[in-house]
């Protein structure tokens, strides 16, 4: 069997906890300059901290759980699975799981995510 260059298998290995409260796993973000995609897990009542990203637009794409997302001074809004939430660069925002499961969405960042667009906010 041939090595398919193509392929990023999943490593759940590879998750690791921030100091935003939510655990992370990138799926891609090496060498693609134009967009990342990261898997975020929130724990049963656990709210993010507030932040915002610097020149990168974020798109939450909620796969299991109930959350409610903060956008700016906008009012909270329950998220459910299927759900997209976008988020302009330069916003404040944060998300907390109101579910009694794990809240988990990617993350989608154009361009994409680095450390140094990310402010923290508290």
């Amino acid at each position: 069997m041939k090595n398919a260059s193509y392929l990023r298998p999943h490593n759940p290995g590879a998750e690791y906890y921030t100091d935003e409260r939510c655990y992370i796993n990138e799926y891609l973000n090496e060498g693609e300059a134009g967009m990342s995609v990261a898997r975020a897990r929130v724990e049963p009542g656990v709210t993010t901290a507030w932040h915002r990203l610097r020149g990168v637009v974020e798109r939450y794409v909620i796969l299991d759980g109930h959350g409610r997302v903060e956008i700016d001074d906008q009012e909270a809004v329950d998220v459910y699975p299927g759900d997209t939430v976008i988020i302009p660069a330069e916003t404040r925002q944060r998300i907390k799981n109101v579910g009694p499961d794990d809240l988990v969405f990617l993350c989608l960042c154009t361009p994409g995510f680095t450390p140094e667009c990310y402010e923290t906010l508290e």
